[in-house]
Formats: C-alpha cells, structure tokens, sequence
C-alpha cells in the first residue's frame, strides 16, 4: 500500500497540537509550556516530551511510515501505533501498574498520547550505570503474568479471545522480528555484524545445527501459538524504573513497560525469555568490567522474574473462566513448557543483539578488548542455553550457566 498522507509533529507544532484537543489540554497549561523536546531513540518513531512551568506533563509518540532508522527505503505502516494504544489500553486494565496511562489516540496522524514519566529511568540506562533498582524483576514478572491471564483464554471466554485474537494481528511488526530476532542471526544475512576478533564465534553460531533446528522451531511457535496478548519487545530498554522514596538507587518505586507496538497475540515465554537475554547482556558488561558480584545480582534477576510470574499465575488460577476445563494440571502444563520456552526465546534474543541488526549500549560502548569476550560469552550462552533447555528449564540454573559462560570467555 502507498505511504499514508499526514503531517508529521515537530517541537514548533506540538504545542499547537496540544491545544487544539481538548483532553490534552486539559493535562497541561498549554500557555506556559517549556521547550518541547524530541526524544525519540531514532529506530522508529518521533517522541515528543510537553510539560509545562507547573511540572506537568504528557508524552507524544508519531508513528512514521516508515522505519526512522533506515528511511523512507524501508517503508513501514503507522498503523503501529493503533496497536500500541491497543496495547496500553489493555495492558493498562490489567496491570495499572505496569504500563504509562494512555491518554489518547488520533487515529489521523497515528499520534498516541500517554503519562510522561520523565521522573523515570530507562532501565538499561541504570544497568549500565552500575545502579541498583530491587524488585523491578519481580514488577515485571507479575506484569507479564497479568496480561498473560486476562488476555488469554485463562481470564477470556471462548467469543472474547477470538475477537481479541483477530484484532491484535500485527503482521508487519511480526515480520521484523520474525526476521531480525528469529531467523537473520542463524541464517546468515548482509545485515549481521560483529568485530573481527568474534568472526569464528559468529561462523561457529552458523555452523551449530542443533542451534539452527531450535530457532526453526521458535519462529514457528512465534508464527502460530497466539496465547496472549503479549508485549512482543520487552528488553530492559523497553522498561522505565524509578527507584523509591526519591533516591536514586536501592529499591524500585515505580516500574513501567513501554513501546507497545510490538504487541500482537503470541507466545507467553517471549517476553520472559527477551527479559532473561537482557539481563544476561547486562551481565556481560559488568563481567568484562570485573564486577563479578554485581554480575551475579544481575543475573539472580532471571529467576527472580520467573517466581513473580509464576506465583502471580497461581495466585489468579482462582479466578479462570472455566474450571470445568482447566485443572491444577493445566497451569503445571503451562507452567512447564513456558520456562522450557523462555531459555529458547532468551537465546534468540541475545544472538540477534550480538551478531544483528539491532545491537546495545551494554556491549557496544565497552572498550573493544572488552567487548570480544563479553559477545563471545554470551554467544556461547545462547548456544547452551538452546541444547540445555530440555533437560532442566530451572531458571536458576540457566542464571548460573551464564554466569559460568561470561566469565570463562571475558577477556583476561
């Protein structure tokens, strides 16, 4: 389909923007603002920060059409940003908690409004940093398991969740991860890269056919088990955490999943299995600056995400549509596969930020004799992870084969 026709916003028009909706201007005085500012990452969108003198604020987030990083040569639907509000809408219902208020959508110019938490960290940003926040994991799991229950057929009868189902499909976000996270890595592609010195470890990725027949098998759940409505990007660069009682380290206060659009109905482990690759990447930086007991805290966050989902679940099996059906045996069933599940998805997803398109600040803003060893550590994690998943899906021990992998492989 040709590029939609729409005005893009810029820090000029925005306030003019703002004005002119009545919801939105009733959040902020639109005739005292401060100076817009644009905040955008620049892969995809343009992210618009208006506050006013007073101290509040909103958030504006356009969807181009097309992929920001790249250009107009990669064209990409704006309707992205329909599945965000979607997205922020439910997941607001679900896990008040868990995700910013959504104000608004406009559905003319793919605009969605939502909370403005400038007071909040992006959670690489702090793990990069050294920086503590507690309990975060744990906000995370219990929000991944909220969605996961009322989203799925646990918390939706029969007609609900095939409605819900047809109007989540997100085909062309779909595609990039398909390809990014799930196929390019393993394959072979002209956009994968690494340094020199982690050539051999890239080629041995390639080579590991045990590695490739897995990753076949994690597109395929990817492309066709739609279970919930899931995130379908939640790395620790999706997440804003703001630590309690206004310091700035120590126990988290407030922590918040964001960049939605990534949403569509799938596999429930994807999203633990993404978290668990990024707090392994976070581990790697502190591994090759020799900070092994932090490293350590980083990597206790894997399992500590996987027993607030799991008790969150256990605590809402009460409340399931249709105990007729779904016994004890049912959630142990579920329970089961999606920590098997969760090793394989983590493995995609700390390759593809390694050997593809899409990389981190974890890594690459080491120093480059640091950096070999912390990629080649954890690819050597992602291909264990894959052949051990089978045996024992304990997250606490794919926490401590990491562990192991990143330090026998950082550079001495």
């Amino acid at each position: 389909m040709p590029d939609p026709e729409y005005a893009f916003l810029d820090a000029g028009s925005v306030p003019g923007y703002v004005a002119a909706d009545p919801v939105l201007a009733a959040l902020v005085d639109t005739g005292d603002l401060e100076p817009v500012r644009e905040v955008g990452d620049g892969n995809l969108n343009l992210v618009f920060v208006v506050r006013d003198r007073s101290g509040r604020g909103l958030v504006l987030k356009q969807a181009l059409p097309y992929v920001r990083l790249v250009g107009p040569v990669w064209p990409l639907s704006p309707r992205r940003a329909w599945h965000e509000a979607h997205a922020l809408r439910l997941h607001g219902a679900l896990a008040p908690d868990g995700v910013p208020r959504l104000y608004g959508y406009d559905e003319a110019r793919y605009v969605v409004a939502m909370e403005d938490l400038s007071d909040h960290t992006v959670w690489r940003t702090a793990l990069n940093a050294g920086r503590r926040h507690d309990g975060a994991a744990e906000a995370l799991g219990r929000y991944v398991a909220d969605v996961a229950f009322g989203t799925s057929a646990l918390g939706l009868d029969s007609t609900r969740l095939k409605d819900l189902q047809a109007r989540s499909v997100n085909p062309q976000l779909c595609g990039i991860t398909e390809d990014l996270v799930l196929t390019e890595p393993f394959a072979g592609a002209t956009r994968n890269t690494v340094l020199p010195a982690n050539a051999p470890d890239a080629a041995a990725l390639l080579d590991d056919t045990d590695v490739g027949a897995e990753m076949g098998r994690a597109k395929w759940i990817f492309m066709t088990r739609a279970e919930a409505l899931i995130h379908g990007d939640l790395h620790t660069g999706s997440v804003l955490v703001r630590a309690g009682g206004g310091a700035v380290d120590g126990t988290v206060g407030s922590t918040r999943a964001f960049d939605t659009e990534f949403s569509f109905h799938g596999p429930v482990a994807f999203d633990l299995g993404t978290l668990w690759a990024n707090h392994v990447l976070a581990a790697s930086r502190a591994i090759a600056q020799g900070e092994d007991e932090r490293a350590a805290w980083i990597l206790d966050l894997v399992p500590r995400t996987w027993n607030a989902f799991e008790q969150r679940l256990r605590d809402r099996w009460p409340e399931r549509v249709d105990p007729r059906a779904l016994t004890g045996g049912v959630l142990d069933g579920l329970l089961s596969r999606w920590r098997s599940e969760a090793w394989l998805f983590g493995a995609a997803e700390a390759a593809r930020r390694i050997v593809g398109m899409a990389k981190v600040s974890d890594v690459e803003t080491l120093p480059a004799e640091l950096r070999a060893g912390a990629a080649r550590g954890v690819l050597h994690v992602t291909r264990r992870w894959v052949r051990e998943r089978h045996a024992d899906a304990d997250p606490t021990r794919a926490a401590r084969i990491a562990g192991d992998l990143l330090a026998e492989h950082r550079t001495q």
